[in-house]
């Protein structure tokens, strides 16, 4: 017996409710939006400037003790967090402490780390700095702008692309659920205060081509679909598409959430930020393909004279067992 996710010639109705669906995607678009507003992200160090030092000792952390140590050293905002991994040894404590750009716009030079290092031993004695790493205000502010444009880049190829290959109202639709789900994104790492840096913009990117295969293969068959009923009206035929495309969805949607929750539990703290971007990405990227793409195209309609013939597009295994 072969497990199946799903039933075979499933048939449920997914715009009964459409309002429903959109009206929640709104909401949680509201939300994160607001966050980010009110929040901000709590920007690595790869976004603010300053220096990030990875300790190691053997004696368990005192948060307040390491703080207090350094605070003599009139270094400005310090921030110190413990990193927790399964891997790691009973006596093996790790702390992560990030120290802002200097007044001079420059990061830590090897003395000053020195004296970090000195002031930390009288707390935990044997420390070590695994890592130090810097980075310049300029250059942050450099890499806000482009990881921004990245984005902004990334969307408008999708529109185009999408624009040419259908008709404009899938190209809204799937710039819509794209936009949906970068900021349902950014929202949560806002709402959570998780580090945002340079690996998070690398998964929004991946989310992006993530949610646009989705959707792509779910177009697709709408527009097969769309030349063998045409006289069924356009929500009925939006449904049969995506109960047609519903187990190969859901087949690499679930395959890929057991690899990244597999990284994301044994993976160690370094991707864990990348990593949890990314299942949330493909939990909102199905959602969004499935209920916001599609809810958007019902919405605007589209042309039903489709005088093409009809060829095979490249979705012939959607109906792959699940």
């Amino acid at each position: 017996m072969r497990l199946k996710l799903i039933p075979e010639n499933t048939s449920f109705d997914f715009f009964s409710r459409w309002k429903l669906w959109l009206g929640a995607s709104a909401i949680m678009v509201i939300v994160g939006f607001t966050s980010f507003m009110l929040q901000g992200l709590n920007f690595g160090i790869d976004f603010r400037g300053g220096t990030t030092i990875r300790t190691e000792a053997t004696k368990a952390l005192d948060v307040g003790g390491y703080r207090d140590a350094i605070a003599p050293l009139g270094l400005g905002d310090v921030t110190i967090t413990e990193v927790f991994d399964p891997s790691f040894e009973d006596n093996q404590h790790v702390a992560m402490i990030r120290i802002q750009a200097q007044a001079d716009g420059e990061a830590l030079d090897s003395a000053v780390i020195a004296q970090v290092q000195d002031a930390l031993s009288g707390v935990a004695p044997g420390i070590k700095f695994i890592s130090v790493e810097s980075v310049g205000p300029k250059v942050s502010g450099e890499l806000v702008q482009t990881a921004a444009l990245a984005v902004l880049f990334a969307i408008g190829a999708v529109l185009v692309y999408i624009w040419m290959r259908f008709e404009w109202q899938f190209a809204l639709g799937a710039v819509v659920a794209l936009v949906h789900d970068v900021i349902l994104t950014i929202g949560v790492f806002s709402e959570l205060q998780i580090r945002f840096d340079l690996a998070i913009i690398a998964a929004l990117l991946t989310i992006v081509g993530y949610s646009l295969n989705d959707t792509v293969v779910v177009f697709d068959r709408v527009r097969e679909n769309l030349r063998r009923y045409k006289k069924k009206p356009l929500s009925e035929v939006l449904n049969i598409s995506i109960n047609e495309t519903l187990s190969r969805t859901l087949m690499t949607s679930v395959t890929t959430l057991l690899a990244l929750i597999s990284l994301y539990v044994l993976g160690g703290d370094v991707i864990r930020g990348f990593v949890f971007a990314m299942i949330w990405g493909v939990i909102v990227g199905t959602y969004s393909s499935v209920f916001v793409a599609s809810t958007i195209l019902l919405w605007l309609g589209v042309k039903r004279d489709w005088n093409k013939p009809s060829t095979p597009t490249g979705n012939q295994f959607a109906n792959i067992d699940a």
